[in-house]
């Protein structure tokens, strides 16, 4: 299936690994230029050279050192991709997630810095690229958070609580954009525990998701087949959480 991504510029924030990494990976392999950011950078020179093999049709890759969190480095970030690629056709806001704790063993600085980190900076990418999206009638935003969203967590008090504010972010997005006609489209993934360096068989998950097979599932909600996807918060868990909404 074509999913008619050649050409198409997209953003990957923390893409030099996990997930992030494996949607970047998706789109590069559907013809997509792609810029990713991440903060080590080190780890995120691999990313691109990871990224530049599987690249198809002439797709370009591009990176930024960027925390996410530092919201003129985002802000920076966005002219630079449309200075190298182009205006923004997808963006796919993402960032690792908080430490771990039960709500009895973190403190109102500690659900500050989750949000800093698993709200806001997503808030910020999105209003600087949805504008020129609106403008030239196509667009992508996509969200990737955590099932944490469909079903809180036992002992990820931080995550239960600072992720399920882009569901009401996207859904409140939907609300303006319903008036251009499936154009721009805002969905949330809501991936459950995968093979990344965050989480690894030793934490005593069970079966883990494949970071690159989550990548495929995201390629295809930014895709052209998916204009009727809006608004939705998909579980990518195997099945853990029964689609709970």
């Amino acid at each position: 299936m074509d999913l008619g991504l050649t050409g198409r510029n997209a953003m990957v924030a923390g893409g030099s690994s996990g997930l992030g990494l494996g949607t970047a990976r998706a789109l590069v392999g559907e013809g997509a230029n792609v810029s990713i950011c991440g903060r080590d950078a080190g780890r995120l020179a691999a990313a691109i050279d990871e990224l530049q093999q599987h690249a198809v049709d002439g797709a370009r890759v591009h990176g930024a050192e960027v925390d996410v969190r530092d919201d003129a480095g985002l802000v920076r970030w966005v002219g630079d991709v449309e200075a190298a690629l182009g205006p923004v056709d997808i963006a796919v806001a993402n960032a690792g997630g908080p430490p771990k704790g039960d709500a009895d063993e973190v403190d109102v600085d500690d659900y500050r810095r989750a949000l800093e980190l698993n709200l806001m900076p997503s808030i910020v990418l999105t209003e600087h690229v949805l504008p020129g999206m609106r403008r030239r009638g196509w667009g992508r935003v996509l969200f990737i958070t955590s099932v944490s969203v469909l079903d809180p967590l036992p002992g990820l008090a931080l995550s239960n609580v600072a992720r399920p504010g882009l569901v009401g972010y996207a859904r409140s997005l939907v609300d303006v954009l319903d008036g251009d006609s499936g154009s721009v489209t805002v969905n949330v993934l809501a991936p459950g525990p995968h093979a990344t360096p965050r989480v690894s068989a030793s934490t005593g998950h069970g079966r883990l998701g494949d970071p690159h097979d989550f990548g495929a599932v995201a390629a295809f909600v930014c895709s052209r087949q998916a204009a009727y996807v809006h608004g939705a918060v998909i579980a990518v868990d195997g099945g853990a959480h029964g689609g709970a909404a």
